[in-house]
């Protein structure tokens, strides 16, 4: 809110399940109960200190885009120059050997 003040707004459950390997992949990260599974076994995060969830943290296999971006614009620009230092000296080896001649 504008003032500064937190009011809860709704619950998230969590679920914990005895095979977490046997969940079935829906995709975008998206699983689903399967026989594989189990049955989900509902936590209460009040009551169990160790379990929570942190608002706005990233799983580690996540991936931040800018980042990557960044990091793989810098890599095609240290390939063009790599590039074009080989044509240069491609050039100029072609010319000494013209010239030799």
């Amino acid at each position: 809110f504008g003032n500064g003040d937190i009011q809860s707004m709704a619950r998230i459950a969590l679920a914990q399940f005895a095979n977490n390997v046997g969940l079935s992949d829906l995709g975008d990260g998206l699983y689903a109960k399967s026989i594989a599974s189990g049955d989900p076994m509902i936590i209460n995060p009040e009551a169990d200190l160790s379990t929570g969830v942190v608002s706005g943290a990233l799983e580690m296999s996540n991936v931040d885009l800018a980042e990557e971006f960044t990091q793989m614009i810098t890599a095609q620009r240290g390939f063009q120059a790599n590039a074009k230092v080989i044509t240069t000296a491609d050039t100029i080896l072609d010319e000494l050997i013209r010239l030799k001649r």
